[in-house]
């Protein structure tokens, strides 16, 4: 097991790496509903509905991920479960949970200095969800929330699941949202345009809907992060800016335009094309990005590749490598 740091470690903090839980993979390996796990064309697969993905070679290896992050420079990662959610198991969900916080927590404990956890909660059961959440930072020190963009296809801006939002606030907790099973996926299951497609759809409907629902009015010291670049809908803020300020369509009880609110919110830089990257800093800034890999879906020298071709300034670098992280998890 790697238990040190190397000396030459780099500046980079990672807000969006990725680790199966092997017994949680041993659990959809007997299952006969989804989410399951099964053998095809000779690669293990996690299946659900329509959605097949083949495990990555490192995606149970700790210290195979080590190794990747100082490849790449990173210093420290936000670490967290992959999909499926504890959502997706019905009445085992609570214990499912347990099961996922425990496993990152213990690598966080094996590897203090390299990786911060993230939790997982059974929102299906508010009440296991609320004393998970308690366990998770009072006994397992996690550092943030992973909430999925669709809740076995409940959006997390219902009424529900507010009480998660108004918890974190007074915990400090940031939310980082995560798309699972795409809501979408009916849609574009054809070509394979799931994960291309259907995530980024998920990630866009997901903020949108947090943003409309005045969630950052009531709760304006919430730290909410959405992955990749916040989907699609940096491009198109300007078209719900227009119909809700302009045509009047949508919610009345908004204070500002709705591209104000998304400035409110931290956006991962997890995309494969610098110039998205570039758009990303000129309409949100480089105090609300942060550097993440999506490991190991995506090698993390890619993105940082990426954002070192940008050439911004030494000061606006190091907040979205390093600076940005510190302080949304209060490193």
């Amino acid at each position: 097991m790697r238990t040190s740091r190397p000396e030459s470690i780099g500046r980079a903090i990672d807000c969006q790496s990725h680790l199966f839980c092997p017994e949680v993979v041993a659990i959809m390996e007997k299952r006969e509903r989804d989410p399951i796990v099964r053998v095809k064309d000779g690669q293990r697969v996690v299946i659900m509905g329509d959605w097949v993905r083949k495990f990555m070679p490192r995606h149970t290896d700790v210290d195979a991920k080590l190794a990747d992050m100082d490849a790449a420079g990173i210093e420290i990662t936000a670490l967290s479960i992959n999909d499926p959610g504890p959502e997706w198991f019905g009445a085992d969900g609570p214990a499912v949970a347990q099961t996922l916080n425990d496993f990152i927590a213990d690598i966080v404990r094996n590897h203090p200095t390299r990786f911060l956890g993230l939790c997982v909660l059974p929102l299906q059961n508010e009440k296991a969800a609320q004393t998970e959440l308690d366990r998770c930072v009072r006994q397992l020190g996690m550092k943030g929330i992973l909430f999925y963009t669709n809740l076995a296809g409940r959006f997390p801006d219902e009424p529900d699941f507010r009480w998660l939002f108004r918890r974190a606030v007074e915990l400090d907790l940031p939310v980082l949202l995560h798309p699972p099973l795409p809501i979408t996926t009916p849609q574009v299951k054809g070509y394979e345009m799931i994960s291309t497609l259907g995530n980024m759809f998920d990630d866009t409907i997901a903020l949108t809907r947090l943003i409309l629902s005045g969630i950052l009015d009531e709760l304006p010291r919430l730290k909410l992060v959405c992955p990749h670049l916040g989907g699609t809908l940096p491009y198109i803020i300007g078209r719900l800016d227009h119909q809700t300020q302009v045509l009047k369509r949508g919610p009345k009880y908004l204070t500002r335009a709705p591209s104000e609110y998304l400035k409110q919110v931290w956006l991962d830089i997890v995309s494969p094309l610098p110039l998205a990257m570039r758009f990303a800093c000129d309409m949100m800034g480089s105090d609300r990005l942060l550097y993440a890999s999506d490991h190991p879906w995506v090698d993390p020298r890619l993105i940082l590749d990426n954002l070192r071709s940008l050439k911004l300034s030494a000061s606006d670098e190091e907040k979205i490598l390093r600076g940005n992280a510190r302080q949304l998890f209060d490193l």
